[in-house]
């Protein structure tokens, strides 16, 4: 295993997953693909850092799993199929161990979603890790961030705050346990929901910098004002066991959880849980005519700062 491309055949081509939709894909220039008619194509990058996004003691399988599992929060986001990804692999050396648990970890989750690896690259260079994914949308279908409408509920999947819990266990500043891990290390995309609320949700986004911040983008882009309650907020018994106030930020504030944000009339909802079986669904508050984002405590309300996870500021 000496050379870029007999890397590239070894762990990447001979996995690259079904050839629908793909008339020619890694080993050419380009890669030829099909967008099936009456589709639209999603695309979406993300770049992983060693250090930024992912502590450097993280597995191999681990990084491999998430590098792919961010890209398809965000097909799931917009309510699209995932279809194919291209993957582009800076590597400080050519470590076969890690590269076979990389590559096993990105392409389980893969096959979990029926997605065709396509192409890429490698270089020799600090580890980093960018993956772009395509996915695809019935014409008119798409969910987006721009339609959140006076009086719908919003709504978020599973819960929240564990990425950031298990960010602050995998840097050694609380004790480490498996779930918010987890959370962490191997994020699962909300896929099917996505699907499922098309033609259902006014608006939608994925959480990865923060409830508030991506809340937040909804309400900028829909030109409205949301009231979130702070007592329907979902939490899990790990980030429940932590101080008052660190469940508080890491809810709202903190990122990696990967889960859906979502606004939908209460029929839409009801409707929405009566058709699927889908993950755990909470009603954390509602979209209002006033622009700015409030929250509501046992005795108060008061705005609440639309802010999260900033590579450009991280004072």
């Amino acid at each position: 295993m000496s050379s870029e491309f007999s890397l590239i055949e070894y762990y990447f081509k001979r996995r690259a997953g079904r050839t629908e939709h793909v008339p020619l894909g890694i080993g050419d220039d380009c890669a030829l693909l099909n967008v099936p008619a009456g589709h639209q194509l999603a695309v979406s990058i993300d770049t992983l850092a060693a250090g930024v996004h992912f502590p450097h003691h993280t597995s191999a399988f681990d990084v491999g799993h998430k590098s792919l599992a961010v890209g398809l929060s965000d097909l799931a986001a917009m309510g699209a199929e995932p279809a194919w990804a291209t993957l582009s692999l800076s590597l400080p050396e050519l470590d076969p161990h890690w590269l076979e648990a990389f590559s096993e970890g990105f392409f389980q989750l893969a096959e979990r979603h029926q997605l065709t690896l396509v192409g890429g690259d490698t270089v020799k260079a600090p580890l980093s890790i960018t993956v772009q994914v395509h996915g695809f949308i019935p014409v008119g279908a798409a969910l987006r961030r721009d339609g959140a409408q006076v009086g719908d509920l919003i709504c978020v999947s599973g819960r929240v705050g564990d990425g950031a819990l298990g960010l602050k266990m995998a840097l050694g500043e609380l004790a480490a346990v498996k779930n918010p891990l987890q959370k962490l290390n191997r994020p699962e995309a909300q896929v099917v929901l996505g699907l499922a609320l098309r033609g259902k949700a006014h608006s939608c986004i994925d959480v990865s910098d923060g409830l508030a911040a991506d809340l937040g983008h909804i309400l900028t882009a829909s030109k409205v004002g949301a009231l979130l309650q702070l007592d329907k907020l979902p939490l899990s018994a790990e980030l429940c066991q932590q101080p008052a106030e660190i469940q508080e930020k890491m809810a709202l504030f903190g990122g990696d959880d990967y889960e859906l944000c979502f606004t939908l009339s209460a029929k839409a909802l009801h409707e929405l849980q009566a058709q699927f079986d889908l993950p755990k669904i909470s009603v954390i508050g509602q979209i209002e005519p006033k622009q700015g984002l409030r929250l509501q405590r046992p005795q108060s309300i008061e705005a609440l700062p639309i802010m999260g996870f900033d590579h450009f500021d991280r004072a």
